[in-house]
Protein backbone atom coordinates (compact mmCIF):
# COMPACT_ATOMS: atom_id res chain seq x y z
CA UNK A 1 0.00 0.00 0.00
CA UNK A 2 1.35 3.69 -0.82
CA UNK A 3 -0.37 5.70 1.98
CA UNK A 4 -1.72 9.42 1.48
CA UNK A 5 0.66 10.33 3.63
CA UNK A 6 3.20 9.10 6.37
CA UNK A 7 4.85 10.33 9.41
CA UNK A 8 8.86 10.26 8.89
CA UNK A 9 10.25 9.76 12.20
CA UNK A 10 13.53 7.82 13.11
CA UNK A 11 16.10 7.89 15.81
CA UNK A 12 16.72 11.80 15.68
CA UNK A 13 13.32 11.96 17.26
CA UNK A 14 13.55 8.85 19.59
CA UNK A 15 16.95 10.48 20.93
CA UNK A 16 15.25 13.80 21.44
CA UNK A 17 12.12 12.81 23.50
CA UNK A 18 14.17 10.30 25.91
CA UNK A 19 16.68 13.00 26.36
CA UNK A 20 13.54 15.15 27.55
CA UNK A 21 12.03 12.36 29.44
CA UNK A 22 15.46 11.64 31.14
CA UNK A 23 15.62 15.26 32.38
CA UNK A 24 12.66 14.92 34.21
CA UNK A 25 11.29 18.05 32.79
CA UNK A 26 8.28 16.84 30.15
CA UNK A 27 6.12 19.77 30.67
CA UNK A 28 6.69 23.25 28.70
CA UNK A 29 10.66 24.26 29.49
CA UNK A 30 13.65 25.01 27.81
CA UNK A 31 13.00 22.46 24.61
CA UNK A 32 10.16 24.90 23.93
CA UNK A 33 11.98 27.96 23.89
CA UNK A 34 14.60 26.87 21.61
CA UNK A 35 11.62 25.46 19.38
CA UNK A 36 10.35 28.61 19.11
CA UNK A 37 13.24 30.47 18.87
CA UNK A 38 14.40 27.99 15.89
CA UNK A 39 11.14 28.02 14.11
CA UNK A 40 10.78 32.13 14.02
CA UNK A 41 14.45 32.29 12.62
CA UNK A 42 12.93 29.88 10.32
CA UNK A 43 10.01 32.19 8.94
CA UNK A 44 11.89 35.13 9.48
CA UNK A 45 9.99 36.64 12.02
CA UNK A 46 10.77 38.14 15.73
CA UNK A 47 8.26 35.89 17.59
CA UNK A 48 7.01 32.29 17.96
CA UNK A 49 4.72 30.93 20.07
CA UNK A 50 4.13 27.01 20.92
CA UNK A 51 0.97 25.78 21.32
CA UNK A 52 -0.81 22.14 21.86
CA UNK A 53 -2.56 22.45 18.22
CA UNK A 54 -3.00 24.11 15.11
CA UNK A 55 -6.67 24.75 16.31
CA UNK A 56 -5.45 26.48 19.12
CA UNK A 57 -2.87 28.38 17.19
CA UNK A 58 -5.72 29.77 15.20
CA UNK A 59 -7.83 30.77 18.22
CA UNK A 60 -4.95 32.65 19.98
CA UNK A 61 -3.31 34.14 17.23
CA UNK A 62 -7.35 35.74 16.58
CA UNK A 63 -7.69 36.33 20.71
CA UNK A 64 -4.39 38.29 20.43
CA UNK A 65 -5.55 40.49 18.40
CA UNK A 66 -8.54 41.61 20.04
CA UNK A 67 -10.76 39.73 17.89
CA UNK A 68 -13.91 39.36 19.70
CA UNK A 69 -18.09 39.32 19.95
CA UNK A 70 -19.32 41.46 16.84
CA UNK A 71 -16.00 41.30 14.84
CA UNK A 72 -16.44 39.58 10.81
CA UNK A 73 -13.40 38.09 9.78
CA UNK A 74 -13.25 37.16 5.82
CA UNK A 75 -12.17 33.65 5.49
CA UNK A 76 -12.30 30.76 2.83
CA UNK A 77 -14.93 27.75 3.05
CA UNK A 78 -12.28 25.46 1.55
CA UNK A 79 -10.43 24.53 4.20
CA UNK A 80 -10.21 22.27 7.26
CA UNK A 81 -13.21 23.28 9.42
CA UNK A 82 -10.75 24.60 12.58
CA UNK A 83 -10.73 27.49 9.85
CA UNK A 84 -14.13 28.51 10.68
CA UNK A 85 -14.00 27.64 14.10
CA UNK A 86 -11.58 29.32 15.74
CA UNK A 87 -13.25 32.36 14.39
CA UNK A 88 -16.37 31.21 16.44
CA UNK A 89 -14.51 30.40 19.40
CA UNK A 90 -14.00 34.14 20.05
CA UNK A 91 -17.44 35.09 19.26
CA UNK A 92 -16.87 36.47 15.92
CA UNK A 93 -18.47 35.88 12.60
CA UNK A 94 -16.62 34.01 9.71
CA UNK A 95 -17.76 35.44 6.41
CA UNK A 96 -16.48 33.43 3.75
CA UNK A 97 -15.20 34.51 0.20
CA UNK A 98 -14.98 31.89 -3.04
CA UNK A 99 -11.66 30.66 -4.31
CA UNK A 100 -9.84 30.69 -7.26
CA UNK A 101 -10.24 27.82 -9.32
CA UNK A 102 -6.53 26.74 -10.15
CA UNK A 103 -4.56 27.61 -6.72
CA UNK A 104 -7.80 26.70 -4.47
CA UNK A 105 -7.25 29.76 -2.40
CA UNK A 106 -8.98 32.87 -1.52
CA UNK A 107 -9.35 35.48 -4.87
CA UNK A 108 -8.58 38.65 -3.70
CA UNK A 109 -11.22 40.08 -6.16
CA UNK A 110 -13.84 38.59 -3.80
CA UNK A 111 -12.27 40.01 -0.70
CA UNK A 112 -13.06 43.93 -1.06
CA UNK A 113 -17.29 42.77 -1.99
CA UNK A 114 -17.27 41.01 1.88
CA UNK A 115 -15.76 43.94 3.71
CA UNK A 116 -18.55 45.74 5.97
CA UNK A 117 -18.06 48.11 8.94
CA UNK A 118 -18.12 44.80 11.39
CA UNK A 119 -14.95 43.55 9.45
CA UNK A 120 -11.29 43.30 11.58
CA UNK A 121 -9.48 41.00 9.92
CA UNK A 122 -8.69 38.53 6.87
CA UNK A 123 -7.79 35.05 6.99
CA UNK A 124 -6.30 33.38 3.95
CA UNK A 125 -5.47 29.52 3.96
CA UNK A 126 -2.10 28.55 2.43
CA UNK A 127 -3.98 25.45 1.23
CA UNK A 128 -2.57 22.46 0.57
CA UNK A 129 1.35 24.41 1.00
CA UNK A 130 0.17 26.88 -2.03
CA UNK A 131 1.17 30.42 -0.72
CA UNK A 132 -2.16 32.46 -1.70
CA UNK A 133 -1.33 35.62 -3.13
CA UNK A 134 -0.11 37.49 -0.17
CA UNK A 135 0.84 40.64 -2.01
CA UNK A 136 -2.67 41.62 -2.82
CA UNK A 137 -4.01 40.12 0.65
CA UNK A 138 -1.45 42.92 2.34
CA UNK A 139 -2.58 46.01 0.55
CA UNK A 140 -6.75 45.01 0.92
CA UNK A 141 -5.72 44.97 4.65
CA UNK A 142 -3.22 48.18 4.78
CA UNK A 143 -6.01 49.84 2.56
CA UNK A 144 -8.92 48.68 4.68
CA UNK A 145 -7.05 48.99 8.44
CA UNK A 146 -7.83 45.10 8.61
CA UNK A 147 -5.73 42.60 10.38
CA UNK A 148 -4.08 39.83 8.23
CA UNK A 149 -3.78 36.38 9.84
CA UNK A 150 -2.49 33.56 7.86
CA UNK A 151 -4.04 29.99 8.30
CA UNK A 152 0.00 28.60 7.55
CA UNK A 153 -1.64 24.85 8.96
CA UNK A 154 -0.46 22.92 5.84
CA UNK A 155 2.31 25.05 4.36
CA UNK A 156 5.71 25.26 6.55
CA UNK A 157 8.44 26.57 4.31
CA UNK A 158 6.26 27.88 2.03
CA UNK A 159 7.44 30.91 0.06
CA UNK A 160 5.88 34.07 -1.89
CA UNK A 161 8.43 36.33 -3.76
CA UNK A 162 11.23 34.73 -1.49
CA UNK A 163 8.84 35.61 2.29
CA UNK A 164 8.19 32.91 3.74
CA UNK A 165 4.60 32.66 4.89
CA UNK A 166 3.52 33.30 8.17
CA UNK A 167 5.48 36.36 8.03
CA UNK A 168 3.50 38.49 6.52
CA UNK A 169 1.10 39.05 9.13
CA UNK A 170 0.36 36.61 12.12
CA UNK A 171 0.71 33.03 11.04
CA UNK A 172 -0.43 29.62 12.22
CA UNK A 173 0.81 26.14 11.85
CA UNK A 174 -0.21 22.73 12.99
CA UNK A 175 1.83 19.83 13.69
CA UNK A 176 -0.57 16.89 13.13
CA UNK A 177 1.43 13.77 12.29
CA UNK A 178 0.32 14.14 8.52
CA UNK A 179 1.39 17.51 8.24
CA UNK A 180 4.92 18.48 6.31
CA UNK A 181 6.53 18.35 9.91
CA UNK A 182 5.43 17.22 13.19
CA UNK A 183 5.19 17.26 16.63
CA UNK A 184 3.00 14.42 17.37
CA UNK A 185 0.52 17.05 17.99
CA UNK A 186 1.07 21.32 18.14
CA UNK A 187 0.72 24.01 16.28
CA UNK A 188 2.92 27.94 16.39
CA UNK A 189 2.09 31.57 16.12
CA UNK A 190 4.30 33.65 14.37
CA UNK A 191 4.93 37.47 14.19
CA UNK A 192 6.64 40.48 14.67
CA UNK A 193 4.59 42.30 16.67
CA UNK A 194 5.80 41.89 20.27
CA UNK A 195 2.57 42.69 22.04
CA UNK A 196 0.80 40.82 19.94
CA UNK A 197 3.21 37.50 20.96
CA UNK A 198 2.95 38.62 24.59
CA UNK A 199 -1.15 38.60 24.83
CA UNK A 200 -0.27 34.78 22.78
CA UNK A 201 2.04 33.75 25.61
CA UNK A 202 -0.91 34.77 28.37
CA UNK A 203 -3.52 33.29 26.49
CA UNK A 204 -1.91 30.11 26.27
CA UNK A 205 -1.13 29.92 29.89
CA UNK A 206 -4.26 30.53 31.93
CA UNK A 207 -4.15 34.41 31.37
CA UNK A 208 -1.30 34.53 33.23
CA UNK A 209 2.48 36.22 32.75
CA UNK A 210 4.16 34.84 36.04
CA UNK A 211 2.56 31.97 38.26
CA UNK A 212 -0.03 32.48 40.16
CA UNK A 213 -0.40 36.01 38.79
CA UNK A 214 -3.52 35.93 35.97
CA UNK A 215 -4.52 39.08 33.98
CA UNK A 216 -6.64 37.85 31.43
CA UNK A 217 -8.78 35.13 30.57
CA UNK A 218 -6.72 31.95 28.97
CA UNK A 219 -6.05 28.96 28.57
CA UNK A 220 -4.41 25.78 28.83
CA UNK A 221 -2.81 25.60 25.33
CA UNK A 222 1.01 24.87 26.13
CA UNK A 223 3.44 22.66 24.13
CA UNK A 224 5.24 20.29 26.25
CA UNK A 225 9.05 19.96 25.82
CA UNK A 226 8.36 16.14 24.61
CA UNK A 227 6.34 17.21 21.35
CA UNK A 228 9.32 20.17 21.33
CA UNK A 229 11.60 18.04 20.87
CA UNK A 230 10.65 16.16 18.17
CA UNK A 231 9.81 19.56 16.65
CA UNK A 232 13.54 20.61 16.64
CA UNK A 233 14.30 17.28 15.27
CA UNK A 234 11.80 17.85 12.81
CA UNK A 235 12.35 20.96 11.34
CA UNK A 236 16.42 20.42 10.88
CA UNK A 237 14.75 17.99 8.45
CA UNK A 238 12.01 20.07 6.96
CA UNK A 239 14.42 21.71 3.82
CA UNK A 240 14.83 17.85 2.93
CA UNK A 241 11.57 16.82 3.17
CA UNK A 242 10.48 19.74 1.41
CA UNK A 243 12.58 19.08 -1.77
CA UNK A 244 11.48 15.25 -1.63
CA UNK A 245 7.77 16.61 -1.88
CA UNK A 246 8.53 18.99 -4.76
CA UNK A 247 10.58 16.48 -6.35
CA UNK A 248 7.81 13.68 -6.18
CA UNK A 249 4.84 16.46 -7.40
CA UNK A 250 7.23 17.66 -10.51
CA UNK A 251 7.76 13.76 -11.56
CA UNK A 252 3.99 13.13 -11.12
CA UNK A 253 3.26 16.05 -13.23
CA UNK A 254 5.42 15.00 -15.35
CA UNK A 255 4.13 11.69 -16.18
CA UNK A 256 0.04 12.34 -16.29
CA UNK A 257 -0.46 15.99 -17.35
CA UNK A 258 -1.27 14.68 -20.12
CA UNK A 259 -4.16 12.79 -19.46
CA UNK A 260 -7.32 14.02 -20.49
CA UNK A 261 -9.77 14.54 -18.01
CA UNK A 262 -6.69 15.25 -15.03
CA UNK A 263 -5.82 18.93 -14.23
CA UNK A 264 -2.36 18.91 -12.41
CA UNK A 265 -1.42 21.40 -9.76
CA UNK A 266 -0.05 24.56 -10.50
CA UNK A 267 2.88 26.55 -8.92
CA UNK A 268 1.78 30.57 -8.91
CA UNK A 269 5.47 32.45 -10.57
CA UNK A 270 7.13 33.11 -7.88
CA UNK A 271 5.55 31.11 -4.93
CA UNK A 272 7.58 27.98 -3.49
CA UNK A 273 5.29 25.08 -2.84
CA UNK A 274 5.54 22.77 -0.55
CA UNK A 275 3.45 20.22 -1.87
CA UNK A 276 1.46 19.01 1.79
CA UNK A 277 -1.17 18.17 -0.74
CA UNK A 278 -0.73 17.20 -4.13
CA UNK A 279 -4.33 17.73 -5.85
CA UNK A 280 -5.53 17.14 -9.30
CA UNK A 281 -8.93 17.69 -10.51
CA UNK A 282 -11.04 15.36 -12.23
CA UNK A 283 -14.93 15.29 -12.62
CA UNK A 284 -14.81 11.46 -12.04
CA UNK A 285 -13.22 11.71 -8.65
CA UNK A 286 -14.54 8.60 -7.48
CA UNK A 287 -14.11 6.66 -9.98
CA UNK A 288 -10.63 7.22 -9.85
CA UNK A 289 -10.22 6.76 -6.17
CA UNK A 290 -11.54 3.85 -6.42
CA UNK A 291 -9.60 2.24 -9.28
CA UNK A 292 -6.42 3.79 -6.90
CA UNK A 293 -7.45 1.56 -3.62
CA UNK A 294 -7.73 -1.28 -5.49
CA UNK A 295 -4.35 -0.95 -6.62
CA UNK A 296 -3.33 -0.32 -3.34
CA UNK A 297 -2.48 3.39 -3.76
CA UNK A 298 -4.07 5.71 -0.60
CA UNK A 299 -6.11 9.22 -1.78
CA UNK A 300 -7.81 11.79 0.13
CA UNK A 301 -10.35 14.51 -0.25
CA UNK A 302 -9.68 17.51 1.10
CA UNK A 303 -12.41 18.37 1.29
CA UNK A 304 -15.50 16.64 0.15
CA UNK A 305 -17.64 19.32 2.05
CA UNK A 306 -17.20 22.65 2.14
CA UNK A 307 -17.75 24.55 5.80
CA UNK A 308 -20.52 27.10 4.91
CA UNK A 309 -22.19 23.34 3.90
CA UNK A 310 -21.36 21.59 7.12
CA UNK A 311 -24.56 21.07 9.10
CA UNK A 312 -23.20 22.90 12.39
CA UNK A 313 -22.89 25.68 9.55
CA UNK A 314 -26.14 25.04 8.50
CA UNK A 315 -27.95 25.67 11.73
CA UNK A 316 -26.18 28.75 12.28
CA UNK A 317 -27.87 30.36 9.20
CA UNK A 318 -24.90 30.18 6.85
CA UNK A 319 -26.46 29.89 3.07
CA UNK A 320 -23.81 31.02 0.50
CA UNK A 321 -23.39 30.14 -3.11
CA UNK A 322 -19.96 29.59 -3.47
CA UNK A 323 -19.39 28.18 -7.20
CA UNK A 324 -16.13 27.52 -7.45
CA UNK A 325 -15.89 26.25 -4.10
CA UNK A 326 -18.49 23.99 -4.26
CA UNK A 327 -16.71 22.83 -7.86
CA UNK A 328 -13.49 21.93 -6.80
CA UNK A 329 -15.07 20.06 -3.38
CA UNK A 330 -16.85 17.58 -6.05
CA UNK A 331 -13.57 17.25 -8.45
CA UNK A 332 -10.31 17.31 -5.86
CA UNK A 333 -8.49 14.41 -5.35
CA UNK A 334 -4.88 14.38 -3.66
CA UNK A 335 -2.27 11.33 -4.24
CA UNK A 336 1.08 10.50 -2.21
CA UNK A 337 4.43 12.86 -2.66
CA UNK A 338 4.98 13.02 1.08
CA UNK A 339 8.81 11.97 1.44
CA UNK A 340 8.28 8.23 1.83
CA UNK A 341 7.29 7.86 -1.54
CA UNK A 342 9.92 6.33 -4.13
CA UNK A 343 10.18 7.40 -8.14
CA UNK A 344 8.61 3.64 -8.37
CA UNK A 345 5.83 4.82 -6.09
CA UNK A 346 5.13 7.53 -8.90
CA UNK A 347 5.52 5.10 -11.64
CA UNK A 348 3.04 2.78 -9.85
CA UNK A 349 1.17 5.87 -9.20
CA UNK A 350 0.92 6.94 -12.68
CA UNK A 351 0.73 3.85 -14.50
CA UNK A 352 -3.13 3.04 -12.22
CA UNK A 353 -4.10 7.03 -13.51
CA UNK A 354 -3.06 5.58 -16.85
CA UNK A 355 -5.00 2.71 -16.47
CA UNK A 356 -8.12 4.05 -14.95
CA UNK A 357 -8.16 6.71 -18.16
CA UNK A 358 -7.90 3.85 -20.83
CA UNK A 359 -10.42 2.02 -19.28
CA UNK A 360 -12.73 5.15 -19.97
CA UNK A 361 -11.97 5.56 -23.75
Amino acid sequence: MIPIAKPQLDDAEIQAVSDVLRSGIIAEGQRVAEFEQAFAEYTGTEHAVAVNSGTAALHAALLAHGIGKGDEVITSSFSFIATANSILFTGAKPVFADIKADTFNLDPQLIEENITPATKAIMPVHLYGQPADMDLMTDIAEDHDLILIEDACQAHGAEHNGKKVGSFGTGAFSFYPTKNMTTSEGGIITTNNGEVADKARMIRSHGSKQRYLHEMLGYNLRMTDISAAIGLAQLRKLPEYTARRQHNAKLLSEKINDIEGIECPVVREGCEHVFHQYTIRTRDRDSLADHLRDKGIGTGIYYPIPIHKQPYYRELGYNDKLLVTEKASREVLSLPVHPGVTDADIATISSAIRDWSGSKC
